[in-house]
């Protein structure tokens, strides 16, 4: 056996003479292990956010969707429709045509945006699984609207007799003036509510959804005209072969994007902050491990005996530095491991029991990812290595004389 090891192993399993250096151990490695366990829970914390947050764009963004790469909207014809059915991985698509508009409801307004959808719109998203009051209803002059906009239009479901107004301003060019358009500059669309989703504050304020022929001519398009195509995709489907498929059929019109590049600034955002959390705790756990380098000195001085005799003995300096080198990172590894470990039962007792609510009917939403295992106590392991390196310095030939 590695003799500064089987050494080391001796030390941390041994206690002291001084009792007072055996409470300083035991507090260094009682500050690792819930350094470790709060860095393991924060980070699960966070990939439960993460994806809890993820869920409310998911039920409405579908797998890829084809957006205009240049202007606000493209031509779609019937041969192109074909084309994009025969594809394989496509388990459905769905045309849209949106634009910005004025809502008008009982001397209360607010700005947003209208889509329009075909019947297959329902089975591209799970925006339908969202229903917050009434039901998916697009037909006959109906439209669905976030509860945002609902609320702040003071609208109902089903009121027949105060519809919803919405106003788009006709296209053109040049100066915008009355006698270019029949004194009107807005074409005009009424609607009735047949449902209100709710998913979440910005997306609940920003589309009103109904039947894609009425947006079409609201918006005074021919029925060719879109500004995207959403696609579903069957679950073992190769995303790339399928979005240059899609490239072929559309030509570079178009732009074919993924949940993550439709969401981009969300993303990016939730992946700031996780790393920002992560270095905060790091920082952290790099104070608390100043414990570590104190234990180990306070170690080396209680054992300063031993070391000479061993030093007399025959034992290199650079193996006496090494035997409590190895001890400072025996001690942060398995009280990494321990925390992690304690964490880890936390983690899984509150996805089965949901202990901690956020609200009577929403447990606290958690995450339990491997990979948070391995950046734990790999954050411990470095960590520990340095401070065993600068405690283990302090052993030298003027402290053996």
């Amino acid at each position: 056996m590695n003799f500064p090891a089987y050494i080391a192993k001796r030390y941390l399993r041994s206690k002291s003479s001084q009792n007072a250096v055996n409470i300083i151990n035991f507090i260094t490695f009682l500050v690792i292990v819930i350094g470790s366990a709060a860095l393991f829970i924060v980070l699960s914390g966070f990939a439960g956010l993460k994806t809890f947050s993820l869920s409310f764009t998911n039920t409405f963004d579908p797998d890829l969707k084809a957006t205009p790469a240049f202007g606000k909207s493209y031509t779609l014809i019937a041969a192109q429709e074909e084309d994009l059915a025969k594809i394989e991985g496509i388990a459905s698509f769905s045309k849209e045509l949106e634009e910005r508009v004025y809502l008008n409801h009982q001397k209360k307004s607010h700005i947003a945006y209208i889509k329009g959808v075909d019947e297959n719109y329902i089975r591209t998203t799970g925006v339908d699984s969202t229903m917050y009051i009434g039901q998916w209803g697009i037909d006959a002059q109906q439209a669905v609207a976030g509860i945002e906009i609902a609320n702040l239009l003071g609208m109902a479901v089903q009121d027949y007799r105060s519809p919803m107004l919405i106003l788009a301003p006709k296209p053109g060019t040049g100066s915008l003036r009355p006698q270019s358009f029949g004194d009107q500059l807005y074409n005009q669309l009424s609607v009735v509510l047949s449902g209100v989703y709710a998913i979440e504050e910005n997306l609940d304020k920003k589309y009103v959804i109904t039947a894609l022929p009425l947006v079409q001519a609201l918006l005074e398009k021919d029925s060719t005209q879109v500004s995207g195509v959403n696609f579903k995709l069957m679950p073992e489907a190769d995303e790339e072969a399928i979005r240059n498929q899609i490239y072929e059929v559309l030509g570079d019109v178009v732009l074919v994007q993924d949940r993550r590049q439709l969401n981009s600034t969300l993303y990016r955002m939730l992946n700031t902050e996780n790393v920002a959390t992560y270095l905060i705790f790091t920082l952290v756990l790099i104070i608390a491990l100043f414990n570590v380098v104190g234990a180990i000195i306070m170690m080396i001085l209680d054992k300063q005996q031993n070391s000479k005799t061993l030093y007399s003995l025959g034992t290199t300096l650079k193996e006496l530095r090494r035997i409590y080198f190895l001890q400072g990172v025996m001690v942060t590894s398995f009280g990494g491991l321990i925390g992690v470990v304690v964490a880890s039962l936390l983690i899984w007792s509150q996805i089965a029991f949901g202990w901690l609510m956020i609200t009577p009917s929403l447990a606290y939403p958690v995450e339990f990812r491997p990979i948070n295992v391995f950046i734990v106590l790999a954050t411990i392991v470095v960590l520990g290595v340095i401070a065993a390196k600068i405690a283990s310095s302090r052993v030298n030939r003027k402290m053996l004389a």
